[in-house]
């Protein structure tokens, strides 16, 4: 029998347009890109229209979705390479940056990650407080882009906050409803709840925060006007068709899909009958990127599929094959704002890493826990990149499957981010498949570095940061999981700078900064 489901949503091709108001920025593909929908005061008007009973709930989470951002960015002010940053010293419990003339004063433990800040956080700025993360942004880097990206964080993140006063937990869940729990975002990332280009309505609508069933367009595509595998059919995401359909009327309405709930990334979907997940194309900039599907992704996922597949049957580690995908050809060649991938989908209580990492006694002991993420994720990882394959996995794109208490398997998703090292392949036994893009690499230390930053840094951390007791054994822990691969366990921690990323010049080139391996002292 079917799911029974909420409302589903929609859109016809006049919903949502775009303010126009709006002026726009482009973005590396040269693509139109909305500045972002709103900050606090005008998500509010917004709001008042739309859902005035939200109101009040959205009033009250608007101070603590503020300094969660704030912490956020003093996390980045902490130890990030930023423009302009000349001296950082700490005194007496307090930590003193300076940009130029500009002196910026805050608790030290105010950017302490993966901590919910304390109610009242402020910084000091030429001596006067202020908490407001895009007021600071604009002191220490006007003009800039991150002022408004930060408001708008902080505005949805309010609003996020507001739709789930009491969040709940699914008893029995259903495709999708797990993942729909994540009420905050990136745990480090200050533009953690940016999503340029949507208006209040359009989150309510398709944010999965707000808990919403949607369909999806089929969009008929003329046969020599396809790329990739499967009938020549795109997947459109509701906002995404809205916009390009019009641009493209050979493209004809098939009509709906049936329903799905969108999942942590929002773009992708799960179809409530469990069927295969969808990954569609949306011009929104959501964190750091404007999240289209690359004609590379297209051609490289199903060839990756079947070499994973061949590489991790010994290892706890499942990866999700991508099975079809697909594109429209414009006059530029295959589109990235009109394309889809289609994957298997994992059991609907699989849980992210992302989540579990945030709230690991909800699953088990911590300490049992940490064992099992070494020896079913960290070790798998290791022996994967030895074999030539580097996954950047981290909390969105991994998930463990659960039983009494205990990780028995991660499942894997998404092989945008991954390296491939050809000569490790070689030895391996393994060809190198015809790849298209930057994945192909014979770059130890990059290969490390994707597995290490996501992996360690941050789903690793993470997990340790919230279980609530001495770090220092769960570390030891992880290191006894890496023994057999010493530059993992001794070489500084990287951690993509997303804030200074934010601020350069090109802001998808990746910037690092490195903290200290809590594992060097059990190498």
């Amino acid at each position: 029998m079917g799911e029974t489901h909420p409302t589903t949503h929609d859109v016809t091709p006049t919903a949502h347009t775009t303010s126009p108001h709006r002026t726009h920025h482009h973005n590396r593909d040269n693509e139109p890109v909305p500045h972002p929908t709103a900050d606090p005061a005008g998500t509010r008007t917004q709001l008042a229209a739309i859902r005035p009973d939200l109101l009040d709930a959205y009033d009250t989470a608007l101070p603590t979705a503020r300094t969660a951002i704030l912490a956020r960015l003093l996390i980045a002010t902490e130890t990030e390479p930023l423009p302009g940053l000349t001296s950082r010293h700490h005194h007496h419990g307090h930590t003193h940056v300076r940009f130029g003339d500009t002196l910026l004063t805050y608790p030290t433990t105010a950017a302490t990650p993966f901590t919910e800040p304390a109610t009242g956080l402020h910084v000091t700025v030429h001596g006067r407080p202020t908490d407001d993360p895009a007021h600071l942004a604009a002191t220490l880097w006007p003009g800039t882009r991150l002022t408004t990206e930060l408001a708008e964080s902080v505005a949805n993140l309010a609003l996020a906050r507001a739709a789930n006063p009491t969040p709940t937990w699914p008893t029995h869940p259903r495709p999708g409803q797990i993942e729909q729990t994540l009420v905050d975002g990136h745990p480090l990332h200050p533009c953690c709840r940016t999503r340029t280009g949507m208006t209040v309505a359009d989150q309510l609508a398709y944010a999965p925060e707000h808990h919403p069933v949607i369909t999806l367009r089929r969009l008929r595509v003329p046969p020599d006007r396809w790329h990739g595998t499967g009938e020549p059919v795109l997947l459109a995401h509701p906002w995404q068709a809205t916009r390009l359909h019009q641009q493209y009327p050979w493209l004809t309405d098939d009509g709906p899909t049936g329903p799905a709930r969108p999942l942590m990334s929002l773009r992708t979907v799960a179809p409530l009958d469990g069927g295969p997940h969808i990954k569609t194309a949306v011009d929104i900039q959501m964190t750091s990127a404007v999240r289209t599907v690359s004609p590379a992704a297209v051609h490289n996922g199903p060839l990756l599929s079947t070499l994973l597949h061949h590489l991790t049957r010994d290892l706890p580690i499942d990866v999700l094959a991508e099975t079809t995908a697909g594109a429209v050809i414009t006059d530029h060649g295959p589109d990235r704002r009109l394309a889809h991938l289609i994957r298997q989908p994992p059991p609907p209580d699989a849980v992210p890493l992302g989540i579990l990492a945030n709230q690991p006694h909800r699953f088990g002991d911590p300490h049992q826990l940490v064992k099992d993420l070494g020896q079913t994720f960290l070790a798998p990882l290791a022996q994967l990149l030895d074999r030539g394959i580097a996954l950047e996995a981290h909390g969105q794109n991994s998930l463990a499957i659960l039983r009494d208490g205990r990780i028995t398997r991660i499942l894997y998703r998404d092989l945008g981010g991954i390296r491939v090292h050809p000569a490790r392949l070689k030895a391996a036994g393994h060809d190198i498949p015809p790849l298209h893009g930057d994945l192909p690499t014979d770059d130890d230390t990059e290969l490390r570095t994707k597995l290490a930053a996501a992996a360690l840094a941050t789903v690793t951390r993470q997990l340790i940061a919230n279980a609530g007791t001495d770090p220092d054994p769960l570390w030891h822990t992880t290191a006894t999981a890496l023994r057999h691969h010493p530059h993992l366990l001794t070489e500084p921690l990287p951690v993509k700078a997303t804030t200074a990323m934010r601020l350069a010049d090109n802001p998808l080139h990746d910037l690092w900064t490195h903290l200290p391996n809590p594992m060097a002292a059990h190498a």
